[in-house]
Formats: structure tokens, C-alpha cells, sequence
């Protein structure tokens, strides 16, 4: 006994401590002596998850259901996240969700993860529906409030609705980013129905709340960094690794990254990706110190990781032909990119600056830059340095792919879109919004509407709140 209770105790420091390698080994140990542990194989899953082992963290899973683990609908609400998230497997994940509302018909996490599901999918009564159900088993679940909210449109600022949001900030018992979700939402409702002021004050209120908890954005650091990137890419570095397996679509936040996908995913030759997360673990894992760590490497280790990439693309969507990989913030590794694939092509999403910021400023993102106009306009400005960079070494192949120019005339900004990807015309592109492919980010909602042009020019709206972003980004 006293060899088995030593294994779980190793294992478990090791896990406490964030080494994956040695805790997944010390677990192995432990079941190999007594599988019948469901707690040892809930806990493997959960390392191996932590470590991008994602069907190894199925069946760990799946061991400690068959074990009779405790609180089975913790297991299968992991499971759907897997799913749903690493694999895009939405089929799977709706299973698992409902197993675990089966196994605790009130069980919050698993409403809010199905009602998040039908969202990705367009399916806007139906996730109303489960925000509805976990307001009824918990009337302080502010994210389900701030959820539903958000898929509401009101007439009036008077709206019953608007006055709950109010209301529930104002009672104080939400935390911090529960009142960032109510705050953001309040937003877009007095957005939405012209009541500028009050919105600009809601999102104003919204940001510091979500700034709590965040590290603060530090300008030097970026500077720094940005000087490093330029130092280091300088010249062209190859990994010699066959033909990119996706069209890079990247750019600010909310510069139209959604868009652009939505608009090449209704080609029949294109599968849209989404944001695959490949470079910041490889980063991490892999390339540090970054970048220079990138400049430091073999040919060999370069082409190691392309492989994992492709085998990643493959796993993932194996009968694509032509693959999206819509991640904005990839504009920041557009040279290892660009050194792992050098035939890639960089689909660059542009936008009126000013719009871009407000966008940014009037969604919940967990960026430290994003909580303040100042810091979103000290960002952008490096964000244009890096690009500038970029376009000097690698200009034939990045594309500006620019929302206000497609609202405006959508045919030929399309057709320019389509050409530099190498793909034919297809009408279907500009009938973007009757994909029916998941879309996992905050423009879920915009690219499933026919194209509009409202939100072209929108920060004149708030023109009064913007003087210093303009002065900043000498506009």
C-alpha cells in the first residue's frame, strides 16, 4: 500500500507543479498497480488534456466514467470541451454535454457549454433556450445573463431588459468579470439602440472591470519586442518544408479575421479552420527565448515543427482541400510562419483604424491592451510597425484583405481574394452568411447577417471619445 500511496502522492506534486511529463508517467505507474483509481484516471486525463494529448485524454476519461468517478458530469462536461475546442468535433461534444446533464439535470457549466455550442452554429432560440434553463437554476448566473442579453435587440434605452443589466451591475454581488460580461453587454444593447453616450459609458465601466486581474499592458515591452522581431527576421530563413498546408488569415482584432474566412469557407474547395492553436504552445514549448530562438535553429528543427503543423491539419480536417488557419494574432509570427512554409500565403485583414480600436475597446478580450483606448492605440502603432516589416520582406505574399473596400463593393474585393488563394470564382462567396460551418468568435453573429455597411465609419458615433486615439495614429 505504502507504494501505491507514494506513486499518487509523486504524481500529484508533479501535477500541482505543472510537470506534465513526469505526472503522466507517475500516474501510468499508479494504474498499472491498481486501475481501478477513477480519481488517478480523471487526473491523467486532465494532465494528458493540459499537454495537447487529446485522444489520450479521452480514453483516460472514459476509464474513470468506467469507474464509477464521482461527479460524472465533471468527466463528461471535460470531455465536451475537447471535443468542441481541440478536435471540432461539435457532434461529440453536444453528446457528452447532454451525458452530463443526464447525470445532474442542473448542472450550470454544461447549459452554458450547449448554449455556447449553438451559437457557433447559428442556432440563436436554442442557445436563448439553455441561458433561460441555468437563469432558472441559478438567477445570479450573470454570464447566462450577459449571454442571452447579448443575442437581444432593444428599441429604447427604457427596455425592461436594459434596466436588468443595470440593475444587476448595480447590486454589487457579481465579481469582476461577471460584471465585464454585463457591462459589455449593456453596451451593445445602447449601441444598438443609439443611445451612443450611454453606451460609451457602459463599455467604459465594462473595461475596468475586466482589467482586474489582467496584467498591465506595458508599451516598453512591446516596443521591445517589436524591435526584436524586425532584428531577427531580416532576411528570408527556410525550413524547406513542402507547400503550406493553409492560407493564413490574420490581422487586428476585429479588423474582419471572421470575415475574410467566411468568405474563402464558402468556396467548395475550402474548409474553414478557424483559430488553430499551433504557434503560441510551440513557442512556448519549443522556440524560447522568441524569436530569436528561431533564428538559432537547425533547418531540421524547423521542419520538424512544419511537420507538426501539417500532421495537426491533417488530424484535424483530413479530407480538406484547401485549409483556413483564422487566428488574428498569427500577424505577430508571420515570420516563423513564413520560415516553416515559405510559399504560405498571408491573408492580412485591414480596417478604418479607428474602428478597429473601438471594436476592440467594445469587446471582452483577454488582451492587457484592450481595456484602454490609449494602450489599443499604443498597440495598434505596433502592430503597423511589425506589418510594414513584413510586407518589405514577404510583400508578394501578403494580401490586404479590407473590410470597408468588400462592404462597399463586395464582387471585386472578392475576386481579389479569391485569386491570390489560388481559387477560382464561385458565386457562393457572396453568400457568405448561409455557411453552416461552426464560427468560434466574437463575430459569430455578423457573419451569419447578409453583408450591411453599418458598422463602416461607426466611431464617428463616438467621434467626441476617440480625440486622443487619432492623435496617437496621426489620423
Amino acid at each position: 500500500m505504502s507504494g501505491e500511496q507514494d506513486l499518487w502522492e509523486e504524481a500529484d506534486r508533479h501535477r500541482a507543479a505543472g510537470r506534465l511529463v513526469e505526472a503522466e508517467a507517475a500516474y501510468r505507474r499508479l494504474l498499472a498497480l491498481k486501475p481501478d483509481l477513477p480519481d488517478s484516471w480523471y487526473n491523467l486525463g486532465l494532465v494528458q488534456r493540459q499537454a495537447g494529448k487529446f485522444e489520450e485524454s479521452l480514453k483516460s476519461y472514459q476509464r474513470a466514467l468506467d469507474h464509477h468517478v464521482g461527479r460524472p458530469e465533471e468527466v463528461h462536461l471535460n470531455r465536451g470541451v475537447i471535443y468542441a475546442d481541440h478536435l471540432r468535433r461539435d457532434a461529440e461534444a453536444e453528446r457528452e454535454y447532454a451525458a452530463a446533464l443526464a447525470a445532474s439535470p442542473g448542472y450550470i457549466p454544461a447549459l452554458l457549454n450547449l448554449a455556447n455550442l449553438a451559437e457557433d452554429r447559428g442556432r440563436r432560440d436554442e442557445a436563448l433556450g439553455y441561458y433561460e434553463r441555468a437563469l432558472k437554476v441559478d438567477p445570479r448566473c450573470y454570464i447566462a445573463l450577459a449571454r442571452s442579453a447579448q443575442l437581444r435587440k432593444v428599441n429604447t434605452s427604457a427596455d425592461p431588459l436594459v434596466a436588468r443589466l443595470r440593475n444587476t451591475i448595480l447590486m454589487g454581488g457579481a465579481k469582476p468579470d461577471e460584471r465585464a460580461a454585463l457591462g459589455f453587454a449593456l453596451g451593445k444593447l445602447l449601441d444598438g439602440c443609439g443611445a451612443y453616450d450611454e453606451s460609451f459609458a457602459a463599455y467604459a465601466a465594462a473595461n475596468r472591470a475586466g482589467r482586474q486581474g489582467l496584467a498591465a499592458y506595458d508599451g516598453a515591452a512591446q516596443e521591445a519586442f517589436t524591435d526584436r522581431m524586425i532584428e531577427t527576421f531580416s532576411g528570408k530563413q527556410s525550413a524547406e518544408a513542402g507547400p503550406s498546408p493553409a492560407v493564413f488569415v490574420c490581422g487586428m482584432f476585429r479588423s474582419g479575421s471572421t470575415l475574410a474566412e467566411q468568405v474563402l469557407a464558402a468556396h467548395p474547395r475550402v474548409t474553414a479552420g478557424g483559430e488553430i492553436d499551433f504557434f503560441a504552445p510551440c513557442i512556448r514549448d519549443v522556440l524560447s527565448p522568441y524569436p530569436e530562438a528561431v533564428k538559432a535553429a537547425s533547418p531540421q528543427a524547423l521542419a520538424d515543427i512544419a511537420a507538426r503543423y501539417r500532421a495537426r491539419i491533417a488530424q484535424l480536417f483530413p479530407d480538406a482541400a484547401v485549409v483556413t488557419d483564422k487566428r488574428p494574432g498569427n500577424f505577430l509570427h508571420i515570420g516563423l510562419i513564413k520560415a516553416l512554409f515559405p510559399d504560405a500565403k498571408i491573408v492580412h485583414t485591414v480596417r478604418d483604424p479607428l474602428d478597429t480600436c473601438l471594436s476592440v475597446y467594445f469587446t471582452y478580450l483577454d488582451q492587457p491592451y484592450a481595456h484602454d483606448l490609449s494602450d489599443i492605440a499604443h498597440y495598434t502603432g505596433q502592430y503597423r510597425r511589425l506589418m510594414a516589416h513584413w510586407k518589405a520582406l514577404f510583400g508578394d505574399d501578403i494580401f490586404d484583405f479590407d473590410y470597408d473596400a468588400f462592404v462597399a463593393e463586395p464582387r471585386p474585393a472578392t475576386e481579389r481574394l479569391l485569386a491570390f488563394c489560388g481559387l477560382d470564382w464561385d458565386d457562393a462567396c457572396l453568400d457568405f452568411h448561409r455557411n453552416t460551418n461552426a464560427v468560434k468568435t466574437a463575430s459569430v453573429w455578423q457573419v451569419r447577417e447578409p453583408l450591411y455597411r453599418r458598422s463602416s465609419g461607426r466611431w464617428r458615433n463616438y467621434a467626441q471619445h476617440l480625440q486622443a486615439v487619432r492623435a496617437a495614429l496621426e489620423l
